[in-house]
């Protein structure tokens, strides 16, 4: 691999970088004019893709390098072996050798390429004195006259290309199980979630719907013995004539009780499903009461006894009237019977009357009970009904609340295929170009330790 890699341009060129007020150009104007016959370039003059012969990296004597001084030597050399590192305005600070010392040990931890390079101090504009830069002439006299510089060059930056390839087929594999696992556990959060979701608004509409359930079941049954109270009243007080409109009041009433529920339940149903999308009004509807006519007409045994016992009745006030008048007023021997009869006649009808209305009375008393265990069960077979039925709309729309939930994870479940396809293929590629890659890295570094520079002494001076 005695040529570079393709796309890489080498520069006839000693690159001088460093951080800022590092003592950069002073280093750099003060080489130019001791080793003229050589080019040196600052990094904002060279354009990537470019790779200098040598890197000289300038850092100052005032604190030793930071994390950032060298990872930036890293970037600089990533395609040129040689580097001499520098410390400059050593004029300036006594203890430059301790900084130069700490940089050496700072810089060769973070990459041991870096351990042994040579290392230099410099003064390029001293305040008092001659520059001091004769070590660096020196040494880069000797690096630029090595004949495998070039070599070591190409080599260098071969091994940084595939080391860089290594990497991003490494990257390109991990990259989709990253993804790949932090939407499983995306997806895992985003079920518990809705899980945790579902049943709370699942808790929620039961306690309303139950809430709503009992509220109107007892203003229902409450209403309904109102009411069956108020008729029981009211019939104790009816006569006969009024048994007819008694009877269809409360065949009124059945059907005003069922209405008001429903009209009650509705408006409550619409408050309930307010913001859930909906209907407030379900869609089946109860029967009506079928309330059967009260059995006034089936009572002839009962009419014939109290005829007959009526009757008797008569008969004896009406001789009890007759022996009253007789003795009393002695001319109505003749118009006492017939009073007395009348008098008897009388108390018949009266009393075959009384036992009439208390019997219709009674029977009607047992038809209004009737009546409201009935209306009763039928205001509690519509609150069911459509509590039943609210709670059925309630939950469909609860589903199609959790439709955008649903397209979530389908989504996520899509983009988890995808990365498993994308994976396998990086896999499938790590596999089959790893190997190679490989064996080329160490033939690369076989090949530089064979091409091994001339030994530098370090100088500390």
């Amino acid at each position: 691999m005695s040529e570079g890699p393709p796309g890489l341009r080498r520069l006839d060129a000693v690159l001088v970088a460093g951080p800022a007020r590092s003592g950069t150009s002073g280093v750099v104007a003060l080489l130019r004019a001791r080793m003229p016959g050589h080019r040196f370039v600052e990094a904002h003059e060279i354009a990537p893709g470019d790779a200098p012969s040598v890197v000289v990296f300038v850092v100052s004597a005032v604190a030793p390098m930071t994390e950032s001084d060298c990872a930036t030597v890293g970037l600089l050399a990533a395609h040129t072996d040689a580097v001499v590192a520098v410390v400059a305005k050593v004029d300036d600070h006594r203890r430059w050798r301790d900084v130069l010392a700490a940089d050496r040990a700072r810089l060769g931890a973070g990459d041991a390429r870096f351990a042994g390079i040579p290392w230099a101090g410099v003064a390029a504009a001293p305040r008092i004195g001659e520059p001091r830069i004769d070590d660096l002439v020196e040494l880069l006299d000797r690096v630029l006259r090595d004949p495998a510089l070039a070599a070591r060059n190409n080599l260098r930056a071969w091994d940084t290309r595939l080391r860089r390839a290594i990497a991003q087929l490494d990257a390109d594999a991990a990259a989709p199980r990253a993804r790949a696992d932090a939407l499983r556990a995306e997806r895992e959060r985003l079920l518990r979630t809705q899980r945790v979701a579902r049943a709370q608004r699942a808790i929620d509409l039961r306690s309303r719907i139950q809430r709503m359930r009992l509220e109107s079941t007892y203003a229902a049954r409450t209403r309904c013995a109102a009411e069956r109270a108020a008729l029981h009243r009211e019939l104790a007080a009816t006569g006969r004539r009024g048994l007819g409109p008694f009877v269809a009041r409360v065949r009124a009433w059945s059907g005003d009780a069922l209405t008001d529920t429903d009209d009650r339940i509705a408006v409550a149903l619409r408050a309930l499903t307010a913001g859930h999308g909906a209907a407030g009004e379900p869609l089946q509807d109860c029967p009506p009461i079928e309330v059967a006519d009260p059995p006034l007409r089936s009572r002839r045994l009962e009419t014939q006894l109290m005829t007959v016992l009526g009757a008797g009745f008569g008969v004896g006030v009406a001789l009890l009237t007759t022996r009253l008048l007789s003795g009393l007023v002695p001319g109505l021997l003749l118009a006492g019977p017939v009073l007395g009869g009348l008098v008897g006649l009388a108390a018949t009808v009266w009393l075959v009357g009384v036992r009439a209305l208390l019997h219709d009375r009674a029977v009607l008393d047992r038809w209004v009970g009737e009546v409201g265990a009935a209306v009763r069960g039928a205001l509690d077979e519509r609150v069911a009904t459509r509590m039943l039925a609210a709670e059925a709309a309630l939950t469909s729309a609860a589903a199609a609340e959790g439709h955008a939930d649903r397209t979530c994870l389908e989504q996520i479940d899509a983009e988890l295929g995808r990365l498993m396809h994308e994976g396998a293929r990086a896999e499938l590629e790590l596999r089959q170009r790893i190997p190679g890659l490989r064996r080329a890295l160490e033939t690369v570094r076989a090949d530089m330790e064979t091409a091994t520079a001339t030994d530098f002494v370090v100088t500390d001076r």
